[in-house]
């Protein structure tokens, strides 16, 4: 009795638990909050303001038709380059420890490229932008190359050459050289990075670890990082799989445009990855192709971000822009009339956050840019005319990331390394704010025999004058074999005298 009882009311139990699912079932479900009208698609908003993301499983199913639509224009940069023992100390922009060039306030940033290790060969990656055979990849890849090897995905060999290249940006462009009849070659195309938001998927293809056409994908972790390797950091950062050997290799969107060059790793994580922005690249190549090296605009200012400490000293209606530190004489922000607390907020309409934002903006525009600042002073907002200058060499590399100079090494021709002058070294050592400032001199070389020192300038050869470091390789790449090349050097302190260097036979 007492089982048949337990029996009739687990039956019951069951029945009410169904019938309770029916009702529930029968009923229609809730309606859905509206949606705010700002609501992007594939997104719902729930009562309280939160997002529910879309289905992300739905959305990217796989990248495998990306990569197949991409992957044979990124190709492999192998390279053999002169000993670190033929240059000069402080040669890298990085500074003396070239083991690690990206050395900065948050740890070691390592780029993936070859080794600092003599003789030097290494692997990087790079990718095909045009088809006329230019493939972008990074400097440090491609730095005191003497030999340039590309591989394609399709088993091709083609040997390359430094078209053009920056070193404070860490972009290189080469120039394949084709066999008569070539077949065409696939390309990619620079992507807009500024429309990147951070969580976007992105793809990264190259070597890493000579495994040619490796693919990982990651997110877009962060925008315009700042790690300390130049003047103009503005690194996509991201998770996406990168190592040594996939340094001057694509960062794509889910459009199969690039969107960054990967350049850098955290040494002590994983997942932390940087890519030099497609848009500061797309920027670069026609003075890359055209001219071998950048020049960029110059204000002449000491500038620090505006915070939001310092808005509210100086009584500013806005938290976010570069406040002039200093102002130095004879420069374009002096001859704008620009001042010290001078707040700095757009260029050109443009707006301004930061220091770093400014200093970019203006390196970006040519020399002879004639602008418009709008700037806060005393509390009031101005808008301040200004012509750009030319930025001079602050670093010291301009001269030894041209391809003029690479075609002369010390060894080679007349033992002689040279730089664009420096505006802050002329004015400190009394030398012309224009010319080929030497910087090394090879013992035993005809330069030294010539009586040329580090720390001449020289103004002129034969004849001519030379305002940078290409028209002195230009004239004694123009000399006959023989010849003595009269030289006007300016020595530090002013002192001026002359100098003839005699061409070697090739």
């Amino acid at each position: 009795m007492k089982r048949s009882t337990r029996l009739r009311t687990a039956s019951l139990g069951l029945l009410l638990a169904l019938a309770g699912c029916r009702r529930e079932s029968e009923q229609p479900p809730p309606a859905p909050p509206p949606a705010a009208p700002d609501t992007p698609a594939g997104e719902r908003r729930l009562p309280s303001g939160q997002v529910m993301p879309p289905d992300m499983g739905a959305a990217l199913a796989s990248v495998a038709p990306l990569v197949d639509s991409v992957r044979a224009a990124v190709v492999q940069v192998e390279v053999r380059a002169a000993s670190p023992a033929r240059r000069s100390r402080g040669d890298s922009p990085w500074g003396e420890e070239e083991e690690s060039p990206f050395g900065g306030p948050w740890g070691p940033f390592t780029p993936f490229g070859p080794r600092e290790e003599p003789p030097r060969q290494g692997l990087g990656s790079g990718f095909i932008t045009d088809a006329r055979g230019l493939v972008l990849t990074n400097h440090h890849v491609v730095k005191d190359a003497t030999d340039i090897q590309v591989r394609l995905p399709d088993g091709r060999e083609l040997s390359a050459k430094v078209l053009g290249t920056d070193p404070l940006t860490d972009v290189a462009l080469l120039q394949l050289r084709l066999p008569p009849g070539a077949k065409a070659l696939p390309v990619v195309r620079l992507g807009d990075a500024d429309a990147l938001r951070v969580g976007d998927w992105v793809v990264a293809i190259g070597n890493p670890f000579g495994l040619s056409s490796s693919v990982s994908l990651g997110i877009l972790s962060a925008k315009a990082r700042d790690i300390g390797a130049g003047p103009f950091d503005d690194f996509l950062q991201t998770d996406a799989a990168i190592n040594p050997g996939n340094s001057g290799g694509p960062l794509f969107n889910l459009r199969g445009e690039v969107v960054g060059i990967n350049t850098a790793i955290v040494g002590q994580g994983s997942g932390i990855g940087f890519a030099v922005p497609s848009n500061l690249v797309r920027a670069l190549l026609p003075q890359l192709e055209e001219e071998g090296a950048v020049t960029r605009g110059w204000l002449g200012v000491a500038v620090q971000d505006l915070t939001a400490d310092l808005g509210e000293a100086l009584g500013l209606p806005t938290r976010e822009g570069a406040v002039v530190t200093d102002v130095s004489e004879d420069t374009p922000a002096a001859a704008a009339g620009l001042r010290p607390d001078d707040v700095i907020i757009a260029v050109d309409g443009q707006p301004i956050a930061s220091g770093g934002a400014l200093t970019r903006a203006v390196a970006l525009k040519a020399p002879g840019t004639a602008l418009t600042l709008s700037v806060y002073r005393d509390g009031k907002r101005e808008e301040v005319k200004a012509t750009l200058g030319t930025r001079p060499d602050l670093e010291g590399v301009a001269s030894r990331g041209r391809p003029g100079a690479e075609e002369m090494p010390p060894d080679q021709r007349v033992g002689l390394v040279i730089s664009d002058m420096d505006a802050r070294l002329a004015q400190a050592q009394g030398l012309p704010g224009s010319g080929a400032l030497v910087t090394d001199v090879d013992a035993g070389s005809v330069a030294e025999r010539a009586g040329l020192a580090p720390g001449m300038v020289v103004v002129e050869a034969r004849g001519q004058p030379v305002r940078r470091a290409r028209d002195l390789v230009r004239a004694l790449r123009e000399a006959e074999p023989g010849e003595p090349v009269l030289l006007r050097v300016v020595s530090p302190g002013g002192q001026r005298a002359l100098r003839a260097l005699t061409v070697p036979a090739e």
